[in-house]
Parts: C-alpha cells; sequence; structure tokens
C-alpha cells in the first residue's frame, strides 16, 4: 500500500470510530461516554509497562521521537479495546452511575 492508500484508509477509520463513539454517547447519554472514557484510562495504564524498557531502535529509527509518541499509541490501543467491548469496566461504571442518579433523584 503507498502513503496515500494508508492515510485514507486511517482516515476512513477514524470517521467510523467518531461515529461509533457518538452513536454510543447519543443512545445511552453521557454515561456511555464517561464509562467509555474510564475503561480507555484504566486499559491504557494496564497496557503501559508492556512498552517500558523496550529500545527504540526498531522499524520505525527509534529516537525520542518514537518515545514521545509511545503514549499516543497505548492509548489508541486501548481506546479500540474499549470500544470493543474491553474487560467490562466500562458496564460496571455505568451500572454504578445510574444506581447514583436513582438515589439522588429519590
Amino acid at each position: 500500500m503507498d502513503s496515500a492508500s494508508i492515510l485514507t484508509l486511517q482516515a476512513a477509520q477514524s470517521q467510523v470510530q467518531t461515529q461509533q463513539q457518538a452513536k454510543m454517547t447519543t443512545a445511552k447519554g453521557s454515561n456511555a461516554k464517561l464509562g467509555l472514557d474510564f475503561e480507555t484510562m484504566c486499559l491504557s495504564n494496564l497496557l503501559a509497562p508492556m512498552f517500558e524498557g523496550l529500545k527504540t531502535d526498531g522499524p520505525f529509527g527509534g529516537g525520542q521521537g518514537e518515545e514521545a509518541m509511545r503514549s499516543f499509541y497505548v492509548g489508541a490501543m486501548a481506546k479500540q479495546m474499549a470500544l470493543r467491548g474491553g474487560v467490562g469496566i466500562s458496564h460496571m461504571m455505568q451500572a454504578q452511575l445510574i444506581k447514583m442518579q436513582e438515589m439522588g433523584a429519590a
């Protein structure tokens, strides 16, 4: 694949992700977005140690640039995992938020 095709594919994937996130947010309210964001943060923290101590002299040339971008890569992986169901943290958090809202309304 040439670079233009890769960029087009990435743009299409980004658009689909944005649409999925918007659909999830409007369908289930702000609790779904909060749950998704929290699960993404948790997964990101779980994935980060996998990349600690790795040498950055790999296929991308390494260096400080690759090290700096690593957190973005880990965050993107965590977000994809959360969007595809994650490990259930989002669902548990949504249930708790609903319970808290019901208690506050009563």
